[in-house]
């Protein structure tokens, strides 16, 4: 595409215009001729209608060039071009100017000539026609010298004058033309040059993660990138042309710090709370720039930058634990030993306690080394999967019964079994996957389920699918609140948890480990039907690769 702008630039529309311009000078001309001629036809004593033809034929000629011919430059030779455009004016005026003899003085009219091969084609074929023409203007003198032999002198002098005159403008019309020509394409590819580069901007602009407004002195949004229209709740970013940011209540925030931008002249940031409908609030950091006032008559634009702060605080928390991985995976080992000799201590302990006060301390203490043995165990394990240098061989077990086994273990150990419903549809299917890492996939998004869509019975709904194109699907589903778009975009890296306790580590084993086996996991929102009414909840979907050569194995019971 930019090949092809550049190509454009080399031949600009302008000589087109200057092209028809000369051709239609030519036929004006033309007409003017036929015009002279008829009068002195009708006029003349002696009725010769032989010039009138010629004039006639000359403008049909000329008519026919500038309706029929196509717009390209004069060459550098007297080629055919040069003869049906140059050639015949140059002809014709010479031929006029030989039959009215003294009577008329047509060679002015060598000027249209001249200045048309000077514009539209080179300097050396400017020259080579005002030497043609200077050398048919001296043999004219030259004869008319034989009939008078007594003005012989100034026949000579007019013709050697105009033949300067001739290569005056030649040259003269030929420097300007490529002065213009060279400012135009010039300025063509500055044209150019800043299309391109709004078209990079435009592009920086919508893919940048950070929202980006401009405002008016009257709070209106002039334009906004993608990124600006989700934070504020818009579909697209034609919805945001003309709209007022103090429409809605909930985001006088911005509005006041525009605002504060105008009254002080400066720059100015703050940390913003956006209130959608439905939805929970978002936390921004904003930051405003003012444009130059470009003069008195011009107006003066705020440019918003907006940054979700939990995408900040993700990003400043991943970098941060990742800049520690390595630290992490060595204080992780070297907590195990003196974690595993305070749990055996305070075991030891709680079998010489009697009091029911202090069974709570050894429970509390049981319970937070638990925890704190879960989050070094997690902690390893990425560090495992990091490292894993080679992929271990698949499993072939049957799809439903792994799975069922799987919820009847957590079910026990959460001491609820209504708290399940299933819907095993994948019925025969063999599955191919790591049984003991599926089982980890499966506990670890039950467990999640659970923190979030309370204890009645059928809250979490655990159900298997088979599709035709040959993919199983395990999905978990819970009626727990909807997540929050920015939670979203971060469920599956590491480190990130929208809980306080949660060492944010477990989906983003669950993702490493499918991604290991082939399979894939995702997250959606989607509807179940419970006690006849329709509920909105979380599901978590894991697809996975099945197998049909039955050497399927079977877990024990």
């Amino acid at each position: 595409m930019l090949e092809t702008s550049i190509e454009a630039v080399e031949h600009p529309q302008e000589f087109e215009r200057l092209w028809r311009g000369f051709m239609t000078a030519r036929v004006m001309l033309g007409l003017a001729l036929l015009a002279f001629q008829g009068v002195v036809y009708e006029l003349g004593s002696a009725r010769d209608s032989t010039l009138v033809v010629f004039c006639a034929a000359y403008c049909v000629v000329a008519l026919g060039v500038r309706l029929k011919a196509g717009a390209r430059p004069l060459g550098e030779a007297f080629d055919a071009q040069w003869i049906l455009i140059v050639g015949v004016d140059i002809l014709a005026v010479a031929a006029l100017q030989v039959t009215h003899g003294e009577s008329v003085n047509y060679t002015p009219l060598f000027a249209l000539p001249i200045l048309m091969v000077s514009v539209l084609g080179s300097l050396l074929l400017s020259m080579a026609c005002a030497a043609l023409v200077t050398l048919m203007l001296l043999l004219y003198a030259g004869w008319a010298s034989t009939q008078v032999p007594a003005a012989a002198a100034a026949h000579f002098l007019q013709a050697a004058l105009t033949g300067v005159g001739c290569f005056s403008i030649a040259f003269l019309a030929n420097q300007i033309a490529i002065r213009l020509t060279n400012v135009e394409q010039r300025a063509q590819r500055n044209q150019l040059a800043v299309r391109l580069q709004r078209q990079v901007n435009e592009l920086v602009i919508e893919s940048m993660t950070d929202g980006i407004l401009v405002l008016d002195q009257g709070r209106t949004v002039r334009a906004a990138n993608p990124a600006a229209c989700q934070m504020l709740g818009m579909q697209a970013a034609s919805d945001a042309e003309s709209f007022n940011l103090a429409a809605l209540a909930g985001w006088q925030g911005l509005v006041d710090l525009v605002e504060l931008s105008f009254s002080e002249n400066s720059a100015r940031q703050a940390d913003v709370v956006i209130h959608h409908a439905g939805q929970g609030p978002l936390r921004l950091h904003a930051r405003t720039r003012l444009t130059a006032t470009p003069g008195d008559g011009g107006q003066t634009l705020c440019v918003m930058f907006l940054r979700d702060q939990r995408e900040m605080e993700a990003r400043m928390r991943t970098e941060k634990l990742a800049s520690m991985g390595r630290m992490s995976a060595a204080v992780a080992h070297e907590i195990r030993n003196p974690l595993a000799a305070i749990v055996q201590a305070n075991a030891l302990l709680d079998e010489d306690i009697a009091l029911p006060r202090h069974r709570q301390l050894t429970q509390m203490v049981r319970q937070n080394a638990a925890r704190l043995g879960k989050i070094v165990e997690e902690v390893l394990e990425v560090s495992r999967v990091r490292r894993r240098d080679h992929v271990e061989a698949s499993d072939v077990f049957v799809f439903n019964e792994l799975v069922a086994k799987v919820c009847a273990d957590w079910q026990e150990q959460a001491k609820n079994k209504q708290l399940l419903r299933f819907d095993l549809a994948a019925v025969g299917v063999s599955v191919s996957f790591q049984s003991e890492h599926l089982r980890r996939v499966l506990v670890n998004l039950l467990d999640n389920a659970s923190r979030y869509c309370g204890v009645e019975a059928g809250a979490i709904e655990v159900a298997t699918a088979c599709s035709v194109t040959g993919q199983a699907a395990l999905r978990v589903w819970n009626g727990g609140p909807p997540l929050d778009q920015s939670v979203q975009r971060h469920l599956f890296e590491p480190f990130f948890s929208s809980e306080s306790r949660s060492s944010g580590l477990g989906l983003y084993i669950c993702r490493e480990l499918c991604e290991e086996q082939g399979a894939s996991i995702s997250y959606c929102r989607s509807t179940r039907k419970r006690f006849d009414a329709v509920v909105e909840g979380n599901e978590f979907r894991v697809s996975l690769q099945t197998e049909r050569d039955g050497s399927e194995r079977h877990l024990p019971t």
